[in-house]
């Protein structure tokens, strides 16, 4: 059954209910996994985190946000990819259905925030895309990783895919205007509006590197 029928109940059999409902427990059970991957790598985050403040060092990390993907999300990701809208191809093929982002007060600490990640054994690298080195056309900058982590259940182990992104205080103030201005917006976005809002990014990223220029003056990095 694809996911698809989750929304269309009141036209089914009893059969096809009863299809329904099993699915419907699969899919829970997808869910929980997603949820419990994305626990496993905040209490990596927070124990590294505290492990700084301990040790009397400025936290690399200032906020952890987490979320994932409803089901409605999840089938319009498919649809738009041209995937078949079931729950091994959810697992298949979408990366991000489990999200994490983590928030750093400067540049430098996204990349070690990364490794110190990428020191833990049951931690595996499946995709790394830097858009700080390498910014999206658009000015849109943040370290996106892809992790997979396993889950240890009652009966077996389940690796799990965890999307990752690392960005500056800085970094997610312009992305979050600048999702809530594109996508949220009831008209297309001109062209010149288009480019103010890349004008904006590159300016916000000068203010990055200054303020990590400032911080290692300081002695503070």
């Amino acid at each position: 059954m694809e996911l698809a029928d989750f929304f269309a109940i009141d036209r089914l059999s009893q059969h096809d209910e009863e299809l329904l409902i099993e699915s419907a427990m699969q899919m829970q059970q997808m869910m929980l996994l997603y949820e419990s991957g994305i626990r496993e790598i905040k209490t990596k985050l927070d124990i590294l985190s505290d492990e700084s403040r301990i040790s009397g060092k400025p936290s690399p990390i200032d906020a952890i946000k987490s979320r994932i993907k409803s089901p409605r999300s999840i089938i319009s990701k498919l649809k738009r990819r041209g995937f078949p809208i079931t729950l091994q191809s959810m697992i298949d093929n979408l990366n991000d259905i489990g999200g994490i982002r983590v928030i750093c007060p400067f540049i430098e600490d996204i990349y070690t925030v990364a490794d110190m990640l990428m020191r833990q054994d049951d931690l595996t690298l499946i995709e790394k895309k830097d858009y700080i080195a390498n910014p999206k056309p658009n000015g849109y900058r943040s370290l996106h990783l892809i992790l997979e982590v396993p889950i240890f259940l009652a009966e077996r182990t389940q690796p799990v895919r965890i999307e990752l992104q690392i960005r500056t205080m800085a970094m997610d103030f312009w992305a979050s205007l600048e999702h809530q201005l594109r996508y949220k917006s009831d008209v297309e976005i001109p062209e010149h509006m288009s480019d103010d809002l890349k004008k904006c990014a590159d300016v916000i990223a000068e203010t990055d590197q200054e303020m990590q220029r400032i911080a290692k003056e300081l002695k503070v990095l």
